[in-house]
């Protein structure tokens, strides 16, 4: 079973039963998933837990009191509990509710929305907020402009159809549904017409043009006095929102610059604002706004950072302080169309993966900001650190750090150091124990030091390490590490440190490798030619050609 989420949640039995029965919490949960896109309750398997206790049964006519409390607690909720029975023979139920189709609430006038895996209260001019963006239908499924299903642009339908059925995240049974049932499965067509949403990825210029909010974009540059000296628009409604991307991205020259950094002997090429930073920024703009509203997506280039502007507010729950981990689905058709032909990541980890990129190249974290009636976010261009880049290169090549891991571990690399308190605050999260999953291996491994204990505790990375990037930790993933990767690593190592002897070797790249299977992989690179060898038995030091 799935765990909690943005469409799914899990109560105890006991919230239903007895004198433990908590009916107006699970009412403000109906009213919660009821505003947002629907979802599930299951009630009869407790929080963590995957499987219902061994032996639960769920009485008789619990279902039917839950659909009557439900009924009378809220307003414009639909219940839906079912029994079920689990791999075990334990019973449980799965309580469905669909997205309303106007604004729920309790029966005392609360409103709630799911943001994440929490249902939070909606007050004030967010009501208002929530009343107006919220249709019977929604936008993306309506065929108010009445346009045929055969009035479509048949190359971007064709091109749709390929690009999905090539998609390894589309089922093998939807891949096998002929042209027209595809339509109807992505909810690009209804009965006879196209709906917005087809209109907007597969329909012809016209009609697109027709839809009113169909979105256009702008790319302005401008110089160090504030003086536009280029201007590049998509405003001719030609291109559907997948076809944008790529344009965007292909036609501005700008995009191309790329920095030279010494590396060694060497020079590396880092560019001045990365294609998947770009790409995924883009990507969010273009799913994430609301369609209901006009306005044009503008991407500001200034000598020192990029600007990108969408029309609209964020989703109602989501802010600037907590978008790392708060998914808010305002297009979920679009939404589930980008997924589906890889465009984007569906549950939230565009921001993680521009986060990850952005501190990985010794650059700052994007900034983001919520005006009256635009999101505007900000990356800039210089590199506060070159040695950043090879020293997380470095440490995702010795250790396979997760996407949290280089988060962090870009963050502390850039700073001196930060408190636990300003770590979590960076990282938006609410307590030192959600901070764990993101620090407690790099600081194992010996990449980040600490000094002080609980909320003063201090995080940095060792210049010294930041330099030398001679890693003294090792990771025990490599014990049982594939031939391939060790010859690749002690390559590496002996790069960086020529006539090394193989003890040497042995204790950067990893002490807990058998010695043997060290050996084994240095005479084979010897072989091939890829190490060099000089002296004979202990003496012996190993160099790179």
């Amino acid at each position: 079973m799935s765990l909690e989420g943005q469409i799914r949640d899990q109560k105890s039995l006991r919230a239903v039963v007895g004198k433990t029965a908590d009916w107006k919490e699970l009412a403000k949960d109906c009213v919660a998933f009821a505003n947002s896109v629907g979802g599930k309750l299951i009630i009869g398997i407790e929080d963590g837990a995957d499987q219902p206790p061994e032996g639960q049964t769920i009485p008789a006519g619990l279902t039917d009191a839950i659909r009557k409390r439900i009924a009378e607690l809220t307003v414009g909720v639909t219940a839906l509990p079912e029994v079920l029975v689990s791999d075990t023979g334990a019973e449980f139920i799965e309580l469905t509710i669909p997205r309303s189709t106007g604004v729920a609430s309790t029966s005392d006038g609360r409103y709630f929305i799911r943001v994440g895996d929490e249902s939070r209260p909606v007050t004030g001019d967010d009501v208002m907020r929530l009343a107006s963006e919220r249709s019977a239908v929604p936008w993306e499924t309506q065929t108010t402009l009445r346009i045929g299903r055969s009035s479509v642009d048949v190359q971007k339908l064709d091109r749709l159809l390929a690009d999905l059925r090539a998609s390894d995240r589309v089922k093998p049974s939807v891949k096998e549904k002929t042209s027209d049932e595809l339509l109807d499965h992505y909810l690009l067509a209804d009965g006879d017409f196209l709906s917005n949403l087809g209109i907007l990825c597969i329909g012809a210029q016209s009609a697109r043009a027709k839809l009113g909010s169909a979105p256009v974009v702008q790319f302005i540059k401008y110089d160090e006095t504030g003086q536009k000296v280029n201007k590049i628009v998509w405003d001719d409604h030609t291109l559907s929102p997948m076809e944008l991307v790529s344009a965007v991205w292909h036609e501005v020259p700008d995009f191309r610059e790329r920095y030279e950094l010494p590396d060694g002997l060497f020079r590396q090429h880092v560019p001045a604002f990365d294609e998947v930073v770009v790409r995924e920024l883009l990507v969010n703009a273009l799913v994430h706004r609301p369609y209901t509203q006009r306005g044009d997506i503008f991407l500001n280039l200034h000598p020192d950072r990029l600007e990108i502007t969408n029309p609209g507010q964020l989703p109602l729950g989501v802010t600037p302080q907590n978008v790392l981990h708060t998914t808010v689905r305002r297009n979920e058709h679009l939404a589930r169309l980008f997924h589906d032909l890889k465009l984007m990541e569906r549950e939230g980890s565009g921001f993680d993966r521009v986060y990850e990129v952005l501190l990985s190249q010794g650059r700052p974290a994007p900034i983001i900001s919520e005006g009256a009636d635009s999101v505007t976010v900000v990356v800039r261009r210089r590199i506060l650190k070159p040695e950043v880049i090879d020293f997380i290169a470095k440490a995702d090549e010795t250790f396979q750090l997760t996407q949290r891991e280089r988060i962090a571990l870009g963050l502390l690399a850039q700073s001196d150091a930060l408190t636990a308190r300003e770590l979590c605050a960076t990282l938006e999260l609410k307590s030192l124990d959600a901070l764990q999953p993101w620090i407690k291996r790099i600081v194992d491994w010996g990449l980040v030091k600490t000094s002080g204990k609980t909320q003063a505790t201090k995080y940095f990375v060792d210049p010294m390490l930041l330099q030398t990037l001679n890693f003294a930790g090792t990771t025990t993933t490599l014990k049982r590490i594939e031939p391939h990767r060790l010859a690749a690593l002690i390559e590496e190592d002996v790069r960086r440190y020529p006539r090394s002897q193989i003890s040497d070797i042995h204790a950067r790249v990893g002490a807990e490798i058998p010695r043997t299977q060290i050996k084994r992989s240095i005479a084979e690179l010897v072989r091939s030619g890829r190490l060099l060898s000089e002296g004979i038995r202990r003496g012996t030091r190993y160099s790179t050609p």
